[in-house]
C-alpha cells in the first residue's frame, strides 16, 4: 500500500463487505478504524470461527470507530450490487472522515478516495476488523432470516448457492428474501432476445 506523506499522517479506515455473491439476503458494508487498543487475533473473517469473530467483534466494536451500511435484497434488486457498493462506500467515507480508505477487493466502485487491495483483509488489520463486522452482522441476519424462513437453511449456508439451498430453492422456489435479479442456472428459464 502507498501512502504519501499526507495520507501517512490519516487514521487508516479498513473497509469490506460480506455477502456480494449469495442468492439471498443482504449486503452489509464495514468500515473501521481502530483505536490504539492492540486487538489479538484479527484476520480474515472467513478463516475464523464463528466464536471467534464473535469475541472479536465485541472488542472492535468497544474500542474503535466504526460504520456498518446494511442493503437490502430488495435495494439490490433495483438499483444493482455496483451502485449499492458506491453508495455504501460514500456513506462510510461521509461517516468516518478525515482518514485514509483502503477497500479490499480490486475496484472502489467509482468512489473517489478509496484505495483498493486484493486480500487486504488477509494483512491489514483494520480491513480485517471491517470483515469480521461484516461478516458477524450478516450472518446474525441471516440466523433471523432462517427462523422465518425455516425451509431453506439460511442459517447453515448463509444465501450462498450450496447444493442444499439450490435444492430447496428447487423444491419451494424463491422466497421473499432471495434476490430476484439474481439468475440460477437449472431454476432460472434462459432469456432469449
Amino acid at each position: 500500500m502507498m501512502m504519501d506523506g499526507i495520507q501517512a499522517a490519516l487514521r487508516l479506515c479498513g473497509i469490506d463487505e460480506a455477502g456480494r455473491g449469495p442468492l439471498a439476503g443482504p449486503l452489509v458494508v464495514a468500515g473501521v478504524i481502530l483505536s490504539d487498543i492492540t486487538i489479538e487475533g484479527l484476520a480474515d473473517s472467513k478463516k475464523l470461527t464463528a466464536k471467534k469473530r464473535e469475541e472479536l467483534y465485541r472488542q472492535i466494536t468497544d474500542g474503535s470507530l466504526y460504520h456498518i451500511v446494511i442493503i437490502s435484497h430488495d435495494q439490490i434488486d433495483t438499483d444493482g450490487l455496483s451502485h449499492c457498493l458506491n453508495g455504501a462506500l460514500v456513506a462510510i467515507k461521509e461517516t468516518l472522515g478525515g482518514a485514509h480508505y483502503l477497500f479490499d477487493g480490486n475496484t472502489s466502485f467509482g468512489v473517489d478516495g478509496i484505495e483498493t487491495m486484493v486480500k487486504a483483509d488477509t494483512t491489514i488489520p483494520a480491513v480485517s476488523a471491517a470483515s469480521i463486522l461484516a461478516k458477524v452482522m450478516r450472518d446474525g441476519i441471516m440466523d433471523d432470516y432462517a427462523q422465518n424462513y425455516p425451509l431453506y437453511g439460511f442459517d447453515r449456508h448463509k444465501g450462498y448457492g450450496t447444493k442444499a439451498h439450490l435444492e430447496a430453492i428447487m423444491q419451494h422456489g424463491r422466497c421473499a428474501i432471495h434476490r430476484k435479479s439474481f439468475k440460477i442456472k437449472g431454476v432460472d428459464k434462459p432469456t432469449l432476445f
